[in-house]
């Protein structure tokens, strides 16, 4: 399969990668979230290539992702919003920063803090189960086959997810696997 028709898997991941998929995506995401919204402002901050980033914004509205909006007529020019879909890719962009930040930040530390408006506190979103409140970990849970995927035909249980390794064992869980 070619990476220009993974939009036609049955996969949500598969079709969401379709959309957001590149770095340079995210990128722009992460400054709509952070409040940039005009052509100029993503080209400063994130110093890509202007066709880059004029193909990038282009797919996001095509997608539904983002909106354009007029600011001004003469000359014309346009600004552009998260839409609700957009939105909703909050916490994609969150727990890709959690992760960094966990992983990635270096000695100084994360460079983002989140702010719960409501309270005012910094906070660090987690993943919990709707039904029981736990925080939700990945040894704990099992998928399984979907409406779309059991009209395929396959089966209706699933597999645990698979256990982390640690760092420095990655050879040794190769080697079990085969």
């Amino acid at each position: 399969m070619r990476w220009n028709d993974i939009d036609q898997m049955t996969c949500s991941l598969a079709r969401t990668l379709s959309v957001i998929g590149d770095r340079w995506t995210m990128l722009i995401l992460r400054d709509a979230f952070l409040g940039v919204r005009r052509f100029e402002d993503f080209e400063k901050d994130l110093k890509m290539p202007r066709h880059r980033l004029s193909e990038r914004l282009r797919k996001l509205v095509e997608q539904n992702a983002l909106t354009r909006v007029q600011y001004q007529t003469r000359p014309r020019r346009f600004e552009y919003r998260l839409t609700e879909k957009g939105v909703d890719l909050y916490p994609v962009i969150v727990s890709l920063m959690n992760w960094g930040d966990r992983w990635m930040a270096g000695a100084d530390g994360p460079p983002v803090e989140l702010i719960h408006r409501n309270c005012g506190k910094q906070i660090v979103p987690a993943l919990k189960c709707p039904e029981c409140d736990e925080e939700i970990r990945a040894r704990e849970m099992t998928a399984r086959p979907g409406p779309a995927l059991r009209k395929r035909g396959l089966p209706a249980y699933g597999r645990a997810a698979p256990r982390p390794v640690p760092a420095g064992d990655a050879a040794a869980a190769i080697n079990r696997a085969r």
